[in-house]
Order: C-alpha cells, then structure tokens, then sequence
C-alpha cells in the first residue's frame, strides 16, 4: 500500500484505496491528481516527495469526496503547495460539511461527521485558474458527483476519478453512489470511447481499455432502474423501496449506507420521474412512488 507506481515517462500514481496520480514536472515540481482519504494519506504522500527530491507545486481534485480531498489540509500544511479543485467541488473541498448534510438531506449527526465522508477542510482555489503544465488536460467526468473532472497528462495517461467502478465491485455492493444519474450515463458513454496510452481509475485496476469495464457500469446501472420501476408497479414509499431494494441485492443496511445508498435510489427515482416513468403522489400524508401508466 502507498507504492509509488511509474505508469509512463513522468506520470505514476501511489496505490492506495483511492488511487492519487503524480506528474512530474521536472522544471516546475509534482501536480498531484488527488490526496488520499486523510492526515495519513498526506503523510504517506510527503515521505514518497521527500525521498525523491520533489517538491509539491499543486494539488489537483477531481472532486470533493473524502477520500480524495482528506490529504489536501496536511500537505498544503507542509509545503504550501495550492489546491485546485472544480466549479462547486471547490466550496465542498472549503467546506466539508456540505457532503454529509447533502447526503443526509439536513444537519448531519455525529454518526456521519467523521473522516470517510467529512475530510478536513483545505484552501482550494477554482481549478479554472491552475497553471497546469503545457499538454495537461482537464476530463469533464459529472455525475458521480456534481462537477467531477479527470485528467490526461502530457504522456497521454488519463485518470478517471470515481466514474468507473469494477465489477468485483458492482457485483458485490449492486449500487454504486450517484449523484446524477443522466449525467453520469452520458459520461460512461464518452468514457467508452476514451483513447489513451494508459488509464487510472481511482477504485479499480490501472489499464490500456476501459470500454468494457464502462459498457458493464452502464449495463448495471439500467439494471438498478429497471429493478426500481420493478418494484414501483404498485405504489411504494421511500422506506419500503429502499428496504426491497437491500433485500434483492442481499445488502445490509446501516446509518451511513442509508445515506450513501438512500441518496443515490433518490437520485434514480428523481431521474426515472423526470423522464416519464416514474410519477409521485401524496396519500394519506404519505410520498408514493409508483410507475407511470
């Protein structure tokens, strides 16, 4: 864990749960894509520079998840390198209590203020206004969350962030988190077509082709929908969908998988209305959902 890993030429990345990509700049310093989940992440990170003679330039996020932003306030700390982060990511990397209270729908409990989905918060600056190096380019990636970006480096690697997940993955946990079920999908199909030397997914294995793997998340997530409207053919409320749903995918549920699952099943159902096929009613001062006619 935390090996440093040379993918091409200048590009590498440190193997972690959350993959943190590294280009290096040799007239400028190291542009981190990432910075793992927390304080220790960082600190891992700073003994992989420090033992190679780098310094920090930036920090690069692709989005505002915990487990991408946890390094971010130890080595900004450390070397005064800057943070970039994208469009609203950025006012979630300032202000980390927005995540929790999004996914909960209110102020947040103690039980979901911790370090997996509240990271320390950082000084990011809007990633618009990095200064990246000459050949750099910035993925747009929604869906996954709200304004999610990747990277290609100048040695034509591309690092995807969150938007593939691998299918020991789906196969285990079925519903991977989703912010924007369209927008996610209209990026799993440009992502099939993505052309690179290498790819660096954040949560699964680094390789030359991603099309199936992305052809197998968009399968899985018209399953979930179709599953979802399955269930909907007589009128449900939130609780007794969700509660199907976790026993057909032989889920378990806890608080926090309430909030990181529930968020995304609301997303789903938030999607199928928009286009049709899902309608909601009130009765008996109770939210139904029940597919349209």
């Amino acid at each position: 864990m935390y090996e440093l890993i040379q993918v091409l030429n200048n590009t590498y990345y440190v193997n972690c749960p959350a993959k943190i990509g590294l280009y290096l700049d040799r007239d400028k310093g190291v542009y981190l894509i990432d910075s793992g989940n927390d304080k220790e992440a960082g600190r891992k990170v700073r003994q992989i520079l420090d033992k190679n003679g780098w310094a920090l330039r930036a920090i690069l996020c692709t989005h505002s998840h915990a487990d991408h932003i946890g390094g971010c306030k130890y080595l900004q700390a450390q070397t005064g390198c800057k943070v970039y982060a994208p469009g609203i990511e950025r006012n979630f990397t300032r202000h980390t209590l927005l995540e929790p209270a999004l996914l909960y729908g209110g102020f947040p409990p103690k039980a979901l203020r911790h370090k997996f989905l509240m990271a320390q918060e950082s000084d990011a600056d809007e990633l618009a206004s990095a200064e990246l190096p000459e050949g750099f380019e910035i993925i747009p990636l929604p869906g996954h969350c709200f304004e999610m970006v990747g990277f290609r480096t100048p040695d034509n690697v591309v690092f995807l962030a969150d938007c593939l997940s691998s299918r020991a993955t789906l196969e285990k946990y079925r519903i991977g988190f989703i912010y924007d079920v369209q927008a996610y999908l209209d990026t799993l199909e440009e992502v099939k077509y993505l052309k690179a030397a290498f790819f660096v997914p954040a949560h699964t294995e680094a390789c030359e082709d991603v099309s199936e793997l992305a052809q197998y998340n968009i399968d899985t997530v018209n399953e979930i929908a179709g599953r979802i409207k399955s269930i909907c053919t007589q009128p449900v409320n939130f609780e007794a969908l969700l509660q199907r749903l976790f026993d057909e995918y032989a889920l378990e549920l806890s608080f926090e998988q309430y909030a990181l699952v529930g968020s995304t099943v609301k997303s789903y159902l938030a999607w199928l209305m928009d286009k049709g096929q899902l309608k909601a009613t009130c009765e008996n001062n109770m939210l139904l959902w029940k597919a349209a006619e």
